[in-house]
């Protein structure tokens, strides 16, 4: 054994290392592992390279710093056999990434070992090009990759495809190249191949508008052709997954898809049949069928306008928003939100069930199915919704009042139809949740009260009725102080009474009971109080018999 080389094998040192009872043993461990390496490396130990880098890697995967040992893999990619290559490339993608300038001298190895003779190797260079190529080795080794994207063996044509992606991410310029090779792909029968090649053609189609016509125009039907062939194929067990053909491949061609028909009618008419059929055929009641249903369903929201196939993609997420798994139902009512865009009478029809999930227990669920709500409300259907949503209110707990608060103030401010039923509804939401009311919304009603001089009566004893029944909401108390200083006299002698209200019998020893009451209460706080005793000062010339 080379007295130089750190005589444990990995296994050992992982073992020694997972012992350490405390972080101080455990860097003394490392540190020991790092200087028997860089004793190795000093002495150009070659029997044990390999293990050496092995090593290496698990101390930087701990998060020691291993910069020391990057010329090791280069060393190792550049020898003749697979095991060395292995773990050189290994290393390669793990202690190095592309801002790196050291990558530059293993760009020569790459591309020897991309013309290589033996496959295997061939594939390790694609996987590592894959993982860590930057620009400049993009522009240098592309010809290389685009060569294998036709190579004899399924397994290197679909690493190279993934290569590809890296490339024309890294050089758009480069997308060009690549456009008929990644269209061939397209036809392969081998599923691995096919979904990486529908993958590249996705990224080229992002980065280029010319590989976008040329895939809409050449390739649409091919690859609906593609999808039936799935949608109808028999049982298959090595891509079976819960009774469904190769699911991800069903998803990658439903996203290509996509792009394809967004913006053109003729590649949107094309895709209609199978769309339907996916979306009907496709059973909800396993994870998988579920994948591929909210993916066509986002296929169909975004294609060119079909009213048919959108209130069936709607359909199908009202279906989600029953299902007892959350995630289902969280990204159905996220895709709703999308849709109300599109189609805001499909998702209309399922109000009911949008409205159930603002009840959910699961915090992230009542959010976003109050977000939609919102977006769901206009003139006509604001009374019904809001009614809704202050029962829900009723029953929501404290984290999600203020936000739930908030939504409703807004809407009835934005769609109220008449000022009674404004005043009406702030004063449910005030003596529900006046403590999560902003001051803004407060000062707003107390601006419509003071307008509308033939509801003065009215508001002022239904705030007096709710002041007796809810005296601990603050915002409720400076409202109805305001009102009982403002319009006093009318709440006494019942002025301006409406034909819904009941009567009410008031003294005027009462009205100032109700503002003696908000100054002592015993959390009111200085804005309260201030408003009570100015309130105090307009009943004292009022009622003068009270004044004192």
């Amino acid at each position: 054994m080379n007295p130089f080389s750190s005589g444990t094998r990995l296994r050992d040192m992982i073992r020694a290392i997972r012992s350490c009872k405390t972080a101080a043993e455990e860097r003394a461990v490392v540190r020991k592992e790092c200087a028997a390496i860089r004793a190795a490396i000093s002495e150009n130990d070659q029997d044990y390279r390999h293990r050496n880098l092995a090593k290496l890697m698990f101390i930087h995967m701990l998060g020691y710093p291993t910069h020391f040992g990057q010329m090791e893999c280069l060393k190792l990619i550049a020898s003749s056999g697979f095991p060395e290559k292995r773990i050189g490339y290994l290393g390669l993608m793990l202690l190095l990434d592309e801002r790196q300038e050291v990558l530059m001298l293993v760009t020569n190895s790459l591309k020897q070992d991309l013309n290589h003779s033996n496959q295997y190797i061939i594939g390790l260079a694609l996987c590592a090009l894959g993982n860590i190529c930057s620009a400049e080795m993009a522009r240098d080794l592309a010809p290389e990759v685009e060569r294998l994207l036709q190579f004899r063996d399924p397994n290197i044509r679909k690493k190279a495809a993934l290569c590809s992606i890296r490339i024309i991410k890294k050089v758009p310029d480069l997308a060009e190249n690549f456009i008929n090779p990644a269209a061939s792909l397209l036809r392969e029968k081998h599923h691995g191949v096919l979904i990486t090649g529908v993958q590249l053609c996705t990224d080229l189609c992002k980065v280029s508008s010319e590989a976008l016509e040329y895939f809409r125009e050449k390739c649409t039907e091919g690859l609906v052709k593609t999808l039936k062939d799935m949608a109808n194929s028999p049982y298959a067990p090595e891509y079976d997954i819960a009774g469904i053909t190769d699911p991800f491949l069903h998803i990658r061609l439903l996203k290509l898809l996509r792009i394809l028909g967004q913006g053109d009618a003729d590649a949107s008419d094309c895709m209609n049949d199978i769309l339907a059929q996916v979306a009907t055929k496709i059973e909800s009641n396993k994870n998988a069928g579920n994948a591929i249903l909210y993916e066509c369903v986002g296929t169909i929201m975004s294609i060119e306008d079909n009213g048919g196939l959108r209130v069936l993609a709607i359909n199908i997420l009202g279906r989600f928003l029953s299902n007892r798994d959350n995630n289902i139902r969280y990204v159905a009512l996220n895709m709703l939100m999308k849709a109300i865009t599109v189609d805001a009478q499909a998702v209309q029809r399922h109000r009911a069930t949008i409205l159930e999930c603002v009840k959910d227990s699961d915090a992230s669920i009542r959010k976003k199915a109050l977000d939609l709500v919102y977006l769901l409300v206009n003139e006509s259907n604001v009374k019904p919704l809001t009614k809704e949503l202050i029962e829900s209110l009723e029953a929501s707990d404290q984290e999600f009042k203020g936000v739930l608060t908030a939504k409703i103030c807004s809407l009835v401010e934005k769609f109220s139809p008449e000022k009674i039923w404004y005043i009406d509804q702030m004063l449910k939401v005030l003596s529900e949740a006046g403590n999560f009311v902003k001051d803004e919304v407060w000062h707003a009603l107390i601006v419509v009260i003071s307008n509308a001089s033939d509801l003065h009566g009215y508001s002022v004893r239904a705030l007096y009725r709710a002041f007796q029944t809810s005296t601990e909401q603050e915002t409720l108390v400076r409202v109805a102080v305001w009102c009982i200083g403002e319009y006093g006299d009318m709440l006494v002698n019942n002025v301006g009474m409406l034909d819904i209200e009941e009567p009410i019998t008031v003294t005027e020893s009462d009205a100032v009971d109700a503002l003696e009451v908000s100054i002592k209460r015993l959390n009111s706080d200085l804005t309260t109080k201030a408003m009570a005793l100015i309130a105090l000062l307009k009943l004292s010339s009022r009622f003068p018999s009270c004044s004192e």
